[in-house]
């Protein structure tokens, strides 16, 4: 066997890929035992109340471990019937995948999650994107798959979904007030967008060091010095350079028509009649969507992303646009893909939201974003390519549901201020 550390970095990344498909093969031979254990009926034959009390005496499993087997066997085995005849699997591409080694367990789980909310025909799509991204990012674009595909059904009338009610409980308990809050959507997404920028870690300095405080520690502070902030009335908080706001984006055709969905900047989806209303609060910011669904560019040419480009970013990228990224736009930036110090201009058609760590990743990595068709495309850096033995592929943007598309050689990189 050939020591790890002699090896090339590149080559011992395929071996670990090698061997992860390996592991997968072999779980994917437990799977199937699993499945035929479970269809001879063992757990009776052992005396045992079902299959999953057995796999956690004979393997040692938790109870929770043995169920999620149990139920991913059910999924990808194959059914014989009283008759003889061999039915398919409940997730039949899935179980190819997971033959092939391309799909872990935690993959057929959240591949199982989220076709119960998707027609049958709609496996290959979700699969295909599995094979590329990890199981939370599925999760995301089967949510986003099923609203793209059902978004024009009519609203069901049956059962009529309760009326949202705001909800706040005070009570003071050894000298301090405790709060209680249950909030609408639109009210919730607001008060979000006002704590959220007076929440974020205070900069470290030479004098204090870095911001130790726990997140509910931040976020109350923030609270009192909302509360300070309105008393002052005249003072309000910025978020992304600009004052507080709620962006509500949708089709002009849409709004017109008072048909539709409008979605808040941080991706919940409001309906149609409750816009015109927003519009007119202030604070709101209605941003409307032209030709293909891409967003009016109201931007200048400055060295800083200016609100009003923010606003579009937002609208376009809806957070963090690294693939697999779920981070809400208040917590991203606004990133020049061609740098402003290599002659690149600041608009909407050159910048892309980035959190923080992506942000990073993209300056200090070799990782890389370019723009095509209007959409921010990402490439892995040449080693990860390599250890995969996979083409450049461009992941898709988180807004679009389409595979990776081909690309050719990626372009030659500039030295990143």
């Amino acid at each position: 066997m050939i020591e790890t550390r002699l090896l090339p970095t590149d080559e011992l990344l395929r071996s670990l890929v090698d061997e992860v498909v390996e592991i997968r093969v072999r779980e994917n031979a437990v799977l199937q035992k699993i499945a035929e254990l479970d269809r001879r009926g063992a757990a009776v034959e052992l005396g045992y109340k079902n299959l999953p009390q057995v796999l956690r005496h004979a393997v040692r499993w938790d109870l929770t471990t043995a169920k999620k087997w149990v139920a991913n066997a059910g999924l990808l085995g194959s059914e014989i019937t009283p008759t003889g005849s061999e039915l398919a699997p409940v997730l039949p591409v899935t179980a190819d995948a997971v033959a092939e080694g391309a799909l872990s367990v935690e993959h057929v789980a959240v591949v199982a999650e989220v076709m119960k909310a998707l027609p049958a025909e709609a496996e290959g799509s979700v699969v295909g994107f599995a094979r590329e991204h990890e199981p939370s990012a599925v999760r995301a674009f089967g949510k986003e798959l099923a609203y793209r595909l059902y978004q024009d059904d009519p609203e069901p009338r049956e059962p009529e979904p309760a009326p949202q009610v705001n909800q706040h409980v005070m009570q003071w308990k050894n000298g301090m007030l405790e709060i209680k809050a249950l909030l609408d959507t639109v009210t919730g997404a607001k008060y979000q967008a006002l704590l959220d920028p007076l929440a974020k870690p205070r900069p470290e300095t030479a004098d204090d060091g870095p911001d130790l405080r726990p997140r509910s520690e931040r976020e109350g502070d923030a609270l009192a010095e909302l509360v300070d902030l309105m008393l002052r009335a005249d003072q309000l908080p910025e978020h992304g350079g600009e004052p507080v706001t709620l962006t509500v984006t949708m089709r002009y055709d849409d709004l017109a028509k008072q048909v539709g969905h409008a979605t808040l900047d941080n991706g919940e989806r409001i309906p149609a009649e409750q816009v015109r209303q927003l519009a007119c609060s202030a604070g709101i910011i209605p941003l409307l969507l032209g030709a293909k669904s891409r967003p009016m560019d109201i931007g200048r040419k400055t060295r800083t992303f200016t609100a009003g480009i923010r606003r579009t970013l937002v609208a376009r990228d809806r957070g963090c646009a690294f693939p697999g990224c779920g981070r809400p736009p208040r917590q991203c930036d606004g990133h020049h893909i061609r740098h402003w110090s290599d002659g690149g201009d600041t608009s909407v058609d050159n910048a892309v939201l980035l959190c923080r760590h992506h942000h990073t990743l993209i300056h200090q990595s070799e990782w890389d974003v370019t723009m095509e068709h209007g959409i921010p495309t990402f490439y892995a850096p040449p080693l990860a390519r390599r250890a995969t033995q996979a083409p450049e592929k461009s992941s898709p943007h988180r807004g679009l549901i389409a595979p990776p598309v081909l690309v050719g050689r990626r372009r030659s990189r500039a030295v990143k201020a």
